[in-house]
């Protein structure tokens, strides 16, 4: 490769990176900041109860949920923590065995409470839709239903 060569190759990645660049620099010309907005703090579930992780070949599951209006999940509970975040629609938890409910809407971030029966309904007219995350032990469900 002659050295001209080179630098007409150097010369056309600099001019094809700075007109990629260009656009993006008209249009935002100043940089952006990183803005971080805490959603939630807790150490406790939503029954309560202290969240304790799994002891030992800890596995993370990540799962989206979306519930048509009117729509109900079976009840159920969960063995390991569980945690989900309301990207959209109107979610009540109930747990069955108090029958206490708990009403849920965008942006609310629910620390699901551990080994207690409780059910999930869609109470609006919008799909409810959930980011889910588990944590389990090795290959234990995340989710037992109530027979």
């Amino acid at each position: 490769m002659t050295k001209q060569f080179r630098h007409a190759v150097a010369g056309l990645v600099l001019f094809g990176t700075a007109a990629f660049a260009l656009p993006a620099l008209a249009l935002d010309p100043a940089p952006q900041p990183v803005v971080v907005t805490p959603l939630a703090s807790t150490n406790v579930t939503a029954a309560g109860q202290p969240i304790v992780l799994p002891e030992k070949d800890a596995r993370v599951i990540v799962s989206q949920f979306e519930i048509a209006p009117g729509a109900s999940l079976p009840v159920h509970k969960h063995p390991h923590p569980r945690y989900a975040y309301v990207q959209a629609g109107n979610l009540r938890v109930t747990n069955v065995e108090t029958g206490q409910s708990t009403d849920y809407k965008p942006g609310d971030f629910i620390v699901e409470m551990i080994g207690l029966w409780h059910q999930g309904a869609n109470v609006g007219t919008d799909t409810v839709r959930l980011l889910v995350i588990d944590q389990v032990e090795g290959d234990e469900p995340n989710t037992i239903l109530k027979q």
